[in-house]
């Protein structure tokens, strides 16, 4: 493990946080005002004034937040937002692979042209430093397992395929003008919050809401599951690594668990006998389904000291715990229609 003395600090930061408003962004946001950064949350700009996820936060984490309310595909907004700020972390995408089937121009607009916008203006503006949010989608089907950041990328959906231009805008701009970028690339995150179009929220809804035939995709496919507390903490690792700078960095669990081993753990921690029913509609393309993801991290702990601590199926069973607590609370699973589909 490397020397870190010298590395960024952000306490005391003015960071600019772009998709703050989603699942992993509004626990990010929670994490850094606990930190003492001062927290600039770009939220998505809609006419019922809602900041998404931030709504739901305690107060006091509210009230320490600069709220912009705007649009990642709008260059102007972009670089209001940013005037100021020391780092930028990039968490504003869009995510759901289904809906990438559907419209996929918007991808291209949101997640490369986003991604051209946020490092445009760090570069003009002269931040210290861009953390720019990866996905281990881009990877496709492992090749070899774990997956290093040197293994090949595949662009197996419309969503992986903007990620991987995303990723490559981003980091042309640290090779082209030593724009302080680096990568981050979560593997599976999970937790409270998580929408219910994530594997992980569909079982768990549809069994809260009372279902005993659970609908899913394919369940032999595997994942390696982060739980959000994890990745987290890979962002503030990696934003205060000097030696990130221009990198790829994983974060992952280094585990692998399939969907139908998971959902089965999740029914058992539930204490709840289900059967779980292939839905056509939640399934891939052939071509398109990610049939094995499983990530090294040796390369995040070796840069930052950065290790799981909901690490193998001891983690994840705790980190499952938390998650279904949060879900079957009256209060949150209304805000879900476990009843349908949601691509």
């Amino acid at each position: 493990m490397r020397n870190q003395r010298d590395d960024m600090n952000i306490k005391g930061k003015k960071i600019l946080l772009t998709g703050a408003d989603g699942f992993i962004g509004s626990h990010l946001a929670e994490h850094l005002v606990a930190q003492g950064c001062d927290v600039r949350a770009f939220v998505y700009y809609n006419s019922f004034n809602s900041w998404g996820w931030l709504d739901q936060v305690s107060p006091d984490v509210k009230g320490a937040l600069d709220v912009f309310a705007g649009d990642v595909r709008d260059p102007h907004g972009v670089r209001a937002a940013m005037r100021g700020c020391d780092v930028v972390l990039h968490l504003a995408a869009l995510i759901a692979i289904p809906y990438s089937y559907h419209s996929p121009d918007t991808y291209v607009d949101t997640n490369v042209k986003g991604t051209l916008n946020v490092v445009q203006a760090a570069r003009d503006l002269g931040v210290e430093r861009v953390v720019h949010t990866s996905t281990s989608e881009v990877y496709g089907t492992a090749r070899f397992v774990p997956i290093t950041e040197g293994h090949p990328l595949q662009g197996q959906s419309p969503y992986s395929a903007s990620k991987i231009g995303a990723d490559q805008m981003a980091l042309s701009y640290h090779a082209s003008f030593e724009t302080p970028v680096s990568v981050i690339r979560p593997f599976n995150t999970y937790g409270p919050r998580q929408s219910a179009r994530a594997v992980i929220p569909t079982i768990i809804t549809q069994i809260a809401a009372g279902a005993t035939s659970i609908k899913l995709g394919a369940i032999h496919p595997t994942r390696d599951f982060n739980y959000v507390h994890d990745t987290v903490r890979g962002f503030v690792a990696v934003a205060e690594c000097d030696a990130a700078l221009g990198q790829v960095v994983n974060v992952a669990s280094d585990y692998e668990i399939s969907i139908g081993d998971t959902a089965r753990l999740i029914a058992e921690l539930m204490g709840r006998e289900v059967e779980f029913v292939t839905d056509e509609q939640r399934m891939r393309p052939a071509g398109s389904e990610v049939e094995r993801l499983w990530g090294s991290n040796a390369r995040v702990t070796e840069l930052t000291g950065w290790r799981p601590e909901f690490p193998g199926v001891e983690g994840l069973r705790r980190g499952l715990s938390q998650t279904i607590d949060w879900f079957s609370d009256p209060r949150n699973l209304a805000r879900f229609k476990a009843d349908v589909y949601n691509i």
